[in-house]
């Protein structure tokens, strides 16, 4: 599957909702940013948690349902003949996912946990490892020699942030670098805008640097980008602080495909 989407001079994108709120809205957005990424040439997979399963609250949103979310990530992929991609919380989750979906992603903060991990690699899916807000990048080489040791070369890391001071993130572009050396990198460019820990129990964010943060992981050689997105991400179910509005992904991946061709072609001539 990496091959699948690196296969091509443009970046890839992992793009979608924080979490399935139901079949028509995933559907909406899965035909938006399908026919986006078409009309650019951007090789895409659709992104969608079946269930969050880290919450800052007890009564914060956590799914419609595995098995019903499941299925929806199961049609979208179906009919817009693109991969699909969801969250893994435990080693339990890994075979039952990857009946449905075809990349496993791993949370930032389970991303040392040595059982979910070798369990996602057992499926045979790709693995997309998310960075854990704690770690160098340099720690990162082991979590992917873990699944590679268990048989699965089809690996990629995602930068999302590091955490500086209690509320806030910040990305170490050096870290985009240093991880390629190990696999595949894709930088996450709304989760990495989350202010995590206020005291309303809410995750903040600064979507207004979605953009920014997006130029800066091209120009520093990004094989892909990860965002969330929504229709309303105020009326979003999860992390809507830090989604980007769904009618601005065109000019956004419009503006990144542009920046694309343009380092190729700086990269071309050094």
């Amino acid at each position: 599957m990496i091959q699948q989407l690196t296969n091509s001079d443009q970046f890839f994108l992992l793009a979608g909702p924080c979490v399935i709120e139901g079949e028509q809205m995933a559907m909406e957005i899965a035909e938006t940013i399908a026919g986006i990424t078409s009309r650019l040439g951007i090789p895409y997979a659709f992104k969608g948690s079946y269930r969050k399963a880290n919450r800052s609250r007890l009564d914060s949103f956590t799914g419609i349902g595995d098995e019903k979310a499941l299925k929806i990530l199961q049609k979208v992929g179906e009919t817009f003949r693109i991969p699909v991609v969801t969250d893994i919380h435990s080693a339990g989750e890994a075979r039952m996912a990857a009946q449905y979906v075809d990349i496993l992603q791993i949370p930032a903060f389970l991303c040392r946990q040595t059982d979910l991990l070798l369990a996602a690699a057992e499926t045979g899916r790709m693995v997309n490892i998310k960075k854990g807000q704690f770690l160098s990048p340099q720690a990162m080489e082991h979590a992917v020699q873990k699944v590679r040791q268990a048989g699965c070369d089809d690996v990629a890391i995602t930068e999302r942030g590091t955490t500086f001071g209690y509320q806030d993130l910040i990305v170490d572009f050096r870290g985009v670098e240093i991880m390629r050396q190990y696999a595949p990198v894709i930088v996450d460019i709304t989760h990495s805008l989350q202010q995590p820990n206020q005291s309303a129990g809410v995750t903040g964010g600064q979507p207004q640097f979605i953009e920014l943060l997006g130029r800066a992981a091209i120009a520093t050689g990004a094989d892909g980008i990860f965002l969330e997105t929504h229709p309303k991400p105020e009326q979003a179910l999860s992390d809507g602080a830090n989604m980007l509005r769904l009618d601005l992904l065109e000019g956004l991946l419009t503006r990144l495909s542009v920046l694309r061709k343009t380092m190729n072609h700086i990269n071309e001539i050094k």
